[in-house]
């Protein structure tokens, strides 16, 4: 019989954001349908270009991340290779976290495998946001916009494309709370606040570049290649070591790039008050140059529809009073929330520091071993237990580690 192995709440969100996926997919189906009926062809090739490079950035990462890690598989790695191949490889991750968690699959350390796949899921899942539904509601919302009314296919492509990001954010900020000792748990309110701090951000990036795009669509691509390409040397010149192989690291340079383009992950060790201040003072003067460039072009040369110049003021304001609002919940997080820790207080796994004992530890039992065999009688020694290790997910606890000694 099958029996909960870990937190009931992470399996919820877990088959939450199964459900999401799925119902995400039928809901590409109709846009990408809708397009081709109604004979928008540009629109088409964009969703069809966003769908599948997020697709393969996805599985690239997925496949990735199988190949570093250690613990045991259900299935064995040529044909983990193959599923990731035709692009299968995030369902199998949810096959067998589901599984796993139930305890229909059985491991030795089931709980420890259960809060694993969780968080590779969840980190997953942030990337397929940010390369996939964000870009799609910004197209939807764009797409709104220029023809002045509510088609219900994009509305619920919107819709959808919000929800997944909401159940996201959410999967990503509890996987990073789980790191937590106990005597250091945040509160329910905590993720509340997270979530209200990232939604009144995202929301507000995303409506400025929506807005623009919706007046100046041949321009948004190469706001975004040049925005992109400043984001990428930042993220490069932060010397982020996040991947274990070379390839790796630049396609994760790259990935941070494209998630700053619309909100701020903590890339890197250390503190970074002041990137963060760079990085958000750059992101506001970003929004206020694109409503502004809104504003300029609906009393120029207005579409189909025409809004009152004073309307159009009033909107680009309140999308740039948004983004201040989302900072200063972000501020409250930090001051009321956000806990003060050392790197050796959060769980999962030995710190750079424990390993150094460990191997001055291990040395010094080399000593004594040689020293006792040069000696004239030799005894047998009983061999010590073997430790009882967990299989820890290193690259969240990484990410656990930038986001909360930031």
């Amino acid at each position: 019989m099958c029996v909960f192995k870990f937190s009931r709440v992470d399996f919820l969100f877990t088959c939450v954001g199964l459900l999401f996926s799925l119902l995400d997919i039928v809901l590409d189906i109709y846009a990408a349908v809708s397009f081709y009926r109604e004979k928008a062809y540009i629109c088409l090739g964009i969703l069809l270009l966003i769908l599948v490079g997020s697709s393969v950035l996805v599985q690239m990462y997925s496949w990735l991340l199988y190949s570093y890690e250690d613990c045991e598989r259900c299935l064995s790695r040529s044909k983990l290779k193959l599923l990731h191949v035709f692009q299968l490889g995030i369902f199998f991750r949810w096959y067998e976290s589901l599984g796993v968690a139930t305890g229909c699959f059985s491991f030795p350390d089931q709980e420890g495998i259960a809060e694993y796949l969780s968080h590779d899921l969840s980190l997953l899942r942030l990337i397929e946001t940010f390369s996939e539904s964000i870009p799609q509601l910004v197209l939807m919302l764009t797409i709104i916009l220029q023809r002045g009314h509510l088609n219900p296919i994009t509305v619920l492509k919107a819709l959808g494309s919000a929800s997944a990001i909401t159940v996201s954010v959410t999967m990503y900020h509890r996987s990073m709370r789980s790191f937590l000792q106990d005597k250091k748990k945040q509160p329910p309110s905590s993720l509340a606040v997270y979530f209200l701090w990232n939604l009144f951000l995202i929301s507000s990036r995303l409506t400025a570049l929506a807005l623009f795009a919706s007046v100046l669509p041949c321009f948004i691509f190469t706001h975004f290649v040049c925005s992109w390409l400043v984001l990428f040397f930042f993220a490069w010149r932060s010397n982020t070591d996040f991947m274990e192989s070379p390839c790796g690291e630049w396609l994760y340079r790259a990935t941070v790039g494209l998630i700053w383009y619309f909100d701020w992950l903590n890339a890197v060790e250390g503190r970074t008050r002041y990137r963060t201040l760079l990085y958000h003072g750059y992101i506001l003067a970003d929004i206020v140059l694109l409503c502004s460039l809104w504003c300029w072009k609906m009393s120029t040369e207005p579409p189909s529809f025409e809004i009152p110049q004073l309307y159009a003021i009033i909107t680009a304001a309140c999308v740039v009073s948004v983004y201040i609002l989302g900072l200063l919940f972000r501020k409250v997080y930090y001051k009321c929330y956000h806990p003060n820790l050392a790197k050796d207080e959060l769980k999962g796994g030995p710190t750079e520091q424990e390993l150094m004992r460990s191997n001055t530890i291990s040395t010094d039992v080399d000593v004594d071993i040689i020293l006792q065999t040069t000696s004239i009688t030799v005894h047998s020694m009983p061999s010590s237990p073997a430790p009882n290790v967990k299989c820890c997910n290193k690259k969240m606890r990484k990410l656990a580690e930038n986001f909360y000694f930031s």
